[in-house]
């Protein structure tokens, strides 16, 4: 694993199988409490499931990647889409694949395919994405603040997130917390994308109802796929892996045949 260094800040990263200036890769964008090392080993079986390349990466603020001066501006996902998405995906040689994001990095994923014109990038895998601002929502991250301020969600972050442990936390989540934030809606991005799009969106998911990958069927011109998954919370690539490595694996082949 080497630091790319790109848009002041060096980003660990990780590639599973053939680097992506030689095949088609899954890029991997992670939650807003993730990181490189909080995929475990999904990007592994992922990259076996589907038999593409996988890179995985942390973004600013994350794991092991450079800190990102706090506060975070509230657009923090907007940019991170439309100034670091795309000069990391050509300093890593992409030549096509899939955005695959969870959470926070669902919905750069979206921004990106709604806002960046790239023919490389040929599809979306977006699970538990946020399009808009719910108060269930709302009241899940001041939970979060609270375990972190009087629990043990510090200790367990700081293990993958080091010295960025509260770099990363209070950047995501006063972000969300901050008034400002509450009319934060990118649904505009969605009637701009123009590749097929998978949801997967967990039935007790705390972070987001059905109504954001409703949203998704609604308003974007290309395929929607939708897999609404009962009994999941928010992380379906940990809580029903096997389901959703099959579902990414037929996805992926549909929209990334073989040259």
């Amino acid at each position: 694993m080497q630091a790319i260094t790109k848009a002041e800040a060096r980003l660990e990263n990780r590639v599973i199988g053939p680097p992506p200036e030689e095949a088609p890769t899954l890029v991997l964008l992670h939650e807003g409490l993730g990181s490189l090392g909080l995929w475990r080993d999904f990007p592994e079986k992922l990259a076996t499931a589907t038999g593409l390349g996988v890179f995985a990466y942390s973004r600013a603020g994350y794991g092991g990647s450079d800190p990102e001066p706090l506060p975070w501006p509230l657009d923090y996902m907007e940019q991170h889409a439309t100034k670091v998405l795309p000069t990391l995906l050509n300093a890593i040689g992409f030549r096509r694949g899939l955005l695959v994001g969870h959470s926070d990095g669902a919905s750069i994923a979206a921004l990106y395919a709604g806002t960046v014109s790239d023919p490389r990038v040929q599809g979306l895998v977006l699970m538990g994405p946020h399009f808009f601002v719910e108060q269930i929502c709302l009241e899940a991250i001041a939970e979060a603040k609270q375990a972190y301020e009087t629990g043990d969600l510090r200790a367990k972050l700081a293990r993958h997130h080091g010295a960025n442990v509260d770099n990363a936390f209070y950047g995501w989540n006063a972000s969300w917390l901050a008034e400002g934030f509450r009319g934060w809606d990118i649904t505009d991005a969605l009637c701009h994308i123009r590749v097929p799009v998978l949801v997967l969106q967990g039935l007790a998911d705390p972070y987001g109802s059905a109504a954001h990958a409703e949203a998704a069927e609604r308003l974007c011109p290309a395929p929607v796929h939708v897999r609404l998954m009962q009994g999941v919370g928010h992380a379906p690539w940990r809580e029903a892996e096997a389901e959703t490595l099959d579902a990414i694996r037929k996805f992926a082949a549909r929209c990334l045949p073989q040259e």
